[in-house]
């Protein structure tokens, strides 16, 4: 039987391990870290990590996270409000914007299809996507979903239900790889598969 360590200290290193992108080696190196940090230090993470949970949220318009709703990207006149480009997650909407090629609104679904994880479409920011396009000026609508199955599962079902709409639907280019996150990409190979996006 794997010996663990007492208390407290194993619970922060469950606590570091149950983050995404951290596994159990990682999560240990960061908890004995936080055992030899400064108090301030440490108090710096836990203001951090209070401070993020009690003023961001989601944006009410796009679901991007904010501090205040509608965001920044919302409200910001000198973006083509003709435009969405609907992401997966708000980290998307970072990626794309470095790529510095794209002006236009964004929506976050929170997430993709994946029947084997139990999220549908139900599941999905999918509803606020049909009333945005009902009540503004939308021309067309980017589905920059991750290229892997779970995104083209999305993307399929976002085309078929937004086609009769008449409003235009395209997707990324390819170029970036499939089974890849966008949040990933670099900035080239993600800025050129904005600029040469095609119909879905």
């Amino acid at each position: 039987m794997a010996l663990a360590y007492d208390g407290a200290i194993q619970r922060l290193i469950d606590a570091f391990a149950s983050l995404p992108g951290i596994g159990p080696k990682g999560a240990q190196r960061i908890a004995f870290y936080m055992l030899s940090a400064s108090d301030e230090e440490a108090q710096q993470l836990i203001d951090a990590i209070t401070e993020v949970k009690e003023k961001v949220r989601f944006c009410d318009v796009c679901g991007n996270v904010c501090e205040t709703s509608p965001c920044p990207v919302c409200v910001d006149p000198r973006r083509d409000h003709s435009v969405i480009c609907v992401v997966e997650e708000p980290k998307d909407v970072m990626s794309i914007e470095r790529t510095r090629e794209y002006r236009g609104l964004y929506h976050v679904l929170g997430g993709a299809i994946n029947p084997m994880a139990n999220v549908g479409p139900a599941d999905l920011n999918i509803p606020k996507l049909l009333e945005r396009l009902k009540t503004s000026e939308v021309q067309e609508v980017i589905l920059a979903l991750d290229p892997n199955i779970e995104g083209e599962a999305t993307t399929t079902y976002l085309s078929r239900l937004l086609g009769p709409l008449g409003i235009k639907v395209t997707k990324l280019a390819s170029g970036l790889p499939v089974g890849s996150d966008l949040e990933y990409a670099d900035e080239i190979t993600l800025g050129r598969a904005l600029a040469g996006r095609r119909e879905a």
